[in-house]
């Protein structure tokens, strides 16, 4: 994939295939994005990936054809990243699940709606038929964001999260399907 760059308020950055040797930072970029919001599924440092974990997730990425893993870099550092990943099951082949992480500093900037769309891009030149993602009920922003760019709810995972606040949140599951 062919790097896109990209400038908004004075900020240049690029969409880029995540490569090995990003693997240390996407870790550490990982970790603090978990601690700066709860939309996300984990709690800072749960189910947490060290480097080598992520250079061998990069490397089995980019060897098969229906996954994609996507960086974006501003100012020579990880600014957010997302993922793509697809089946190898024949009746699952068609489909890929996308996920997005930015960190907070780079908030507003387009980073999210963009690699949101390079995947798409991406998924539509490699056949796929169909993306899927799953989005906490008030990240209100993002579902508009999805919904702007095609995804429709496919339902309701109810009181599928337990958050700070000692309550129970929904999940919405949506879907993109050309």
């Amino acid at each position: 994939m062919k790097p896109s760059v990209y400038t908004k308020r004075d900020v240049n950055y690029i969409i880029r295939a995540a490569e090995p040797e990003d693997a240390k930072e996407l870790s550490e970029v990982r970790w603090k994005i978990d601690g700066e919001t709860e939309n996300l599924d984990r709690v800072q440092g749960e189910a947490h990936l060290n480097e080598h974990r992520f250079r061998q997730l990069i490397m089995d990425d980019s060897e098969k054809a229906c996954n994609l893993f996507l960086v974006a870099e501003a100012d020579g550092k990880i600014a957010g990243f997302s993922r793509c990943e697809g089946s190898s099951l024949q009746r699952l082949a068609h489909q890929a699940e996308f996920g997005v992480g930015v960190l907070q500093e780079y908030w507003g900037l387009g980073i999210g709606k963009n690699l949101l769309k390079e995947s798409i891009a991406w998924a539509e030149e490699a056949g796929l038929k169909k993306m899927t993602l799953k989005v906490l009920q008030t990240n209100e922003k993002a579902i508009k964001l999805y919904e702007a760019c095609g995804f429709e709810v496919e339902g309701i995972l109810k009181n599928d999260k337990f958050l700070s606040d000692g309550k129970y949140y929904h999940t919405v599951v949506m879907g993109k399907i050309w």
